[in-house]
């Protein structure tokens, strides 16, 4: 299943944020991260326009300058929303909700700017970074840096039974048993899901998130 991005969200976006609406704080507020040095090409517009129809909030341009890591932190972020977990995957009912960073951090405060105060279900959502030995089972989404590609599979074998939404950005992350991959094309950052993988570990993908990615494999 294969799915383009559309320019028109964009477009329409952009005619919304001038017409006077302010977008809202959340997890999904990309004004707050408005100032970066990396600077993108028509490409971010288009991803803008993803992001509206993804997570469903204004942005406060259609045009805002973001750097790679701050757009993942966005989708990590939102990704709790889009995703169902099987019952006690996590820490009971009330506990939090927590994004493992294993590896190198690339991400420098955008992940914990992303999620501080917020909460999906009552559930506060925490930033936990691991070392190589530490127990990966705590974790409702585990983010696999670059830095640790050349052990991949390796990682991935240990989480290939557990109801984890692993997360990567590596060209063969689904290959290895990854779930969600990053892809960098032309500017713009592409989603990858490995839907098979994730029904196995009985994770529930919302169909809205599965629109929106380049490559779904079944």
């Amino acid at each position: 299943m294969n799915h383009s991005y559309q320019l028109q969200s964009a477009v329409s976006a952009k005619r919304t944020y001038q017409a006077g609406l302010r977008p809202r704080r959340s997890c999904d507020d990309l004004s707050a991260f408005a100032g970066t040095r990396c600077r993108w090409s028509q490409g971010s517009v288009i991803l803008c326009g993803l992001m509206v129809f993804l997570w469903g909030n204004l942005m406060a341009s259609a045009q805002t300058s973001m750097s790679e890591y701050q757009l993942k932190a966005l989708f990590l972020c939102n990704f709790v929303k889009y995703v169902d977990w099987p019952s006690g995957a996590m820490q009971g009912t009330t506990g939090p909700i927590v994004i493992g960073v294993l590896g190198e951090d690339n991400f420098s405060s955008n992940l914990k700017q992303a999620v501080e105060g917020k909460t999906v279900n009552g559930r506060q959502i925490v930033i936990k970074h691991l070392s190589d030995d530490e127990d990966l089972g705590g974790c409702a989404i585990l983010f696999i840096s670059s830095s640790e590609n050349s052990r991949l599979s390796a990682i991935l074998g240990k989480t290939s039974t557990l109801p984890i939404l692993t997360v990567g950005e590596d060209g063969a992350f689904l290959q290895k048993g990854g779930i969600i991959n990053f892809v960098l094309k032309e500017g713009k950052i592409q989603l990858e899901i490995n839907l098979q993988l994730a029904q196995k570990v009985k994770l529930q993908i919302s169909s809205k998130l599965l629109s929106v990615a380049t490559v779904v494999k079944e």
